[in-house]
């Protein structure tokens, strides 16, 4: 069976992978690891990107 093919573009930065858990290397009062939820800069969170438009050039004067 075919795949489908998401209508939006992955961000090549995190490849989709927008938020990441880091632990921090202590514990919580209850014995759980203590973690961090950090965003990837780049698509700020969405794990997709915009396409980019063409620049348009005009002729100088």
């Amino acid at each position: 069976m075919p795949q489908h093919v998401p209508s939006t573009r992955v961000c090549r930065d995190c490849d989709g992978f927008a938020a990441a858990a880091i632990t921090t290397g202590t514990r919580n009062l209850d014995g759980t690891r203590a973690t961090l939820t950090v965003a990837c800069p780049a698509c700020n969170g969405t794990g997709h990107t915009t396409t980019r438009t063409a620049a348009t050039v005009t002729a100088g004067r």
